[in-house]
């Protein structure tokens, strides 16, 4: 299957650099991004906003990546999420699985490996909109 369309992607992180930095490497790869500090505004956002992957920060104030995952999911049941976390843990994992979570990386994450993750996780997407 070959792909035309490049993916939109959101990435939601409290850590400004990291996120703008972030955002700026997936621009320079031709991808449609954007940011956001904080999981109720990226809820607002997806709201209004149609976004293929997530990139989401687990540990952030207020509401925590965990808890938005569930949330995106109840909104948008479609959008792929990929997890970024300094602390790896089994339960983590597992629990972010159980959510609808399309994978779990550890940061700070190769940049190869975050493109091809985005990649998989876009063709999924697109797989489980044309199952529908």
């Amino acid at each position: 299957m070959t792909k035309t369309v490049k993916p939109r992607i959101l990435i939601v992180d409290d850590e400004e650099r990291f996120r703008i930095t972030l955002c700026k490497l997936l621009k320079a790869e031709g991808l449609d991004a954007a940011h956001i500090g904080g999981a109720m505004e990226a809820l607002e956002l997806i709201r209004d906003q149609e976004f293929d992957v997530i990139l989401l920060d687990v540990k952030m104030p207020g509401m925590n990546g965990i808890e938005a995952l569930a949330e995106i999911k109840k909104i948008r049941r479609d959008i792929e999420v990929i997890m970024l976390t300094g602390h790896a843990s089994v339960d983590m994992a597992v629990e972010i699985m159980r959510l609808g979570g399309y994978e779990y990386l550890l940061k700070p994450c190769p940049i190869d490996e975050l493109l091809l993750k985005i990649d998989l996780a876009h063709e999924r997407r697109l797989e489980k909109i044309h199952q529908e």
